[in-house]
């Protein structure tokens, strides 16, 4: 889909700030760690998306009670939720000079009931002319989420026919409704009371 980028200016794309804090050690350490096997941006953007999809496991399927926020923090825990998992790629990719931002959708269940908004991450790689989205979510059955920069690969394709969205603001920082979330629970269950139901 065609991304609407919040803010004009690419450079906000790669800066750090409290939640993508890419200058923290343990980001560097990762990201120069990953470079070593994937010397160039588009194999460095794909290890990095498969190792936070990969080794970093969405807290709902691990049973994880523990709410991470901060990228190192994710990377230091090993667990996350979507929002937190969305960070840590972010600043992966921001670590290594490939411009990346939060997008996001609002889904549902089958019957269309409980609505909630999950995290997403677009990057655009040295010379591309366009953003392409990526869900480092995880998968599991039912769930095949793919590096793919032709045609999208997302853990959860909208139905419209649901009402599920998918949101086209591109935001260097994390969405306030997500973050207020994320920061504001002590634990998943009180997160999950927590999570915006639409932007």
């Amino acid at each position: 889909m065609q991304l609407i980028p919040q803010d004009p200016d690419i450079h906000a794309y790669l800066a750090s700030d409290q939640a993508i804090d890419h200058w923290h050690p343990l980001v560097q350490e990762t990201a120069d760690t990953l470079w070593l096997t994937a010397p160039d941006a588009y194999s460095y953007a794909e290890a990095a998306f498969e190792f936070v999809r990969d080794t970093i496991p969405h807290s709902a399927d691990s049973g994880d009670l523990r709410v991470s926020w901060r990228a190192s923090d994710v990377l230091a825990t090993r667990n996350g939720i979507c929002y937190a998992k969305s960070h840590a790629l972010v600043a992966l990719l921001r670590a290594q000079g490939i411009p990346a931002g939060l997008c996001y959708q609002r889904l549902v269940d089958d019957d269309g009931a409980n609505p909630m908004v999950h995290g997403l991450v677009a990057l655009r790689l040295p010379g591309a002319e366009r953003w392409v989205r990526l869900d480092p979510r995880g998968n599991k059955p039912g769930v095949d989420a793919r590096f793919s920069l032709d045609e999208e690969r997302l853990a959860f394709p909208v139905r419209p026919e649901c009402g599920e969205v998918d949101y086209p603001e591109l935001y260097a920082a994390p969405h306030p409704a997500t973050l207020t979330a994320l920061r504001g629970s002590a634990d998943r269950a009180e997160l999950w009371r927590n999570l915006p139901t639409a932007l």
